[in-house]
């Protein structure tokens, strides 16, 4: 596939080589020709903005700036999270409403999304902790402007 647009059903998009990115979805698993941050930027601009715009709007709704979650499209509550800096070849992005739980795993730690699927990821798990507290955070401030 050479392009991609993120949906409700998209639960990751996972970095590979080569500019590539394998993206998780509830009942699909799917190869894209594009890097991960290609996919969050088209996806912004698919739903009406950018991925500047909506950086710039979580930097100052909850006055961060690195690592920032991100509302891809606000009526569906589609808000991803990276789990390292964008700039860096192995972040992974994470759906915060498709998480049903997450554990720490060694060195690791492992999502577990609301339809079973297990995600084991190169992250500390104070680290997703953090991502996943700024993403509830947008969201809470987001659903209290309604």
């Amino acid at each position: 596939m050479n392009d991609y647009e993120i949906s409700e059903d998209t639960l990751a998009i996972i970095p590979m080589k080569n500019n590539m990115s394998k993206i998780i979805e509830k009942n699909n698993v799917l190869i894209v020709n594009l890097s991960p941050m290609d996919i969050i930027n088209y996806s912004c601009l698919y739903f009406g903005s950018s991925y500047e715009g909506r950086h710039s709007a979580t930097k100052h709704l909850l006055g961060i700036s690195y690592k920032s979650p991100i509302v891809i499209e606000e009526s569906r509550n589609m808000i991803f999270f990276p789990t390292k800096s964008p700039r860096l070849f192995n972040c992974y992005w994470i759906s915060l409403k498709n998480i049903s739980n997450y554990n720490e795993n060694k060195n690791n730690s492992e999502i577990v999304f609301k339809n079973g699927f297990k995600l084991e990821i190169p992250i500390s798990y104070g680290s997703l902790d953090n991502q996943i507290l700024r993403a509830t955070r947008l969201e809470s401030i987001l659903r209290n402007k309604k």
